[in-house]
């Protein structure tokens, strides 16, 4: 026995294909709005947090959208159709989406943080220009910059915590502290070399005083093939207060 066409096909293909450009539009918008975004944004620091917050999850959602859009516009051309070839035609439709989205998230978990990694590396090394003299500014070394660090900022980067970057303007003596994750990114799995080693937890083992220093031990994981490290770290004496050290200079 044949089966009855669907009656609604028509207008299915209708609304299918409105469904469809839409959802390819607003995924194409929004990583325009987020290049414009990261273009009009002058301040390095500030675009490598823009990058760093939201990149991944911009790419990720616009790839999302404009597979759904691709499935609603592979099917709004129908012609008379039954109930089971419909289905049968969305099933398989929505299988190839599923497989190329898993693709797509594999590439954006594993491998797209690679690229992303140098051009944050970038972003954060390039030289600041200094907005008192228009001179490039000097980054400091860890031991240069303990000057410009209150005694919390260098706890915080004793632990591992926090990185502080000083940026200097030796003409002007404009300085400029910049703050960032001391966890920020994933380091490179020697197991299975995807870019996913991370730092699961710490333990501080003997803690620092004023006479020696301390002991902290890191315990890395990789979130792809669960890879286990740990490594030992030495943190620095404890520094008796000083005020004047602790203020930066004007």
């Amino acid at each position: 026995m044949e089966e009855a066409p669907l009656q609604f096909i028509e207008d299915w293909n209708y609304w299918a294909k409105i469904a469809a450009f839409a959802s390819i539009g607003f995924a194409i918008l929004r990583v325009l709005f987020h290049y414009i975004k990261l273009i009009t944004t002058k301040d390095l620091k500030e675009r490598y947090d823009f990058i760093n917050e939201n990149e991944i999850s911009v790419l990720w959602s616009a790839t999302v959208m404009i597979l759904i859009g691709a499935s609603l516009l592979a099917n709004s051309f129908l012609a008379e159709i039954g109930l089971f070839w419909f289905i049968i035609r969305w099933f398989t439709t929505f299988s190839i989406a599923l497989i190329l989205g898993v693709v797509a998230n594999n590439m954006f978990k594993f491998y797209y943080p690679f690229y992303i990694e140098k051009r944050l590396r970038e972003l954060r090394y390039k030289p600041r220009v200094s907005p008192k003299s228009g001179n490039a500014m000097k980054l400091l070394s860890e031991e240069e910059e303990d000057v410009y660090l209150d005694e919390g900022m260098q706890a915080e980067e004793d632990v591992y915590s926090i990185d502080y970057d000083v940026w200097v303007d030796e003409e002007s003596g404009y300085t400029k502290i910049e703050k960032y994750s001391g966890h920020l990114h994933a380091l490179k799995c020697p197991e299975c070399n995807y870019q996913t080693l991370k730092v699961k937890r710490e333990e501080i083992v003997t803690r620092p005083t004023n006479d020696e220093e301390g002991e902290l031990i890191k315990y890395f994981k990789c979130s792809y093939c669960d890879y286990n490290a740990q490594e030992t770290f030495t943190i620095a004496k404890l520094k008796a207060a000083n005020v004047e050290g602790a203020a930066a200079p004007a």
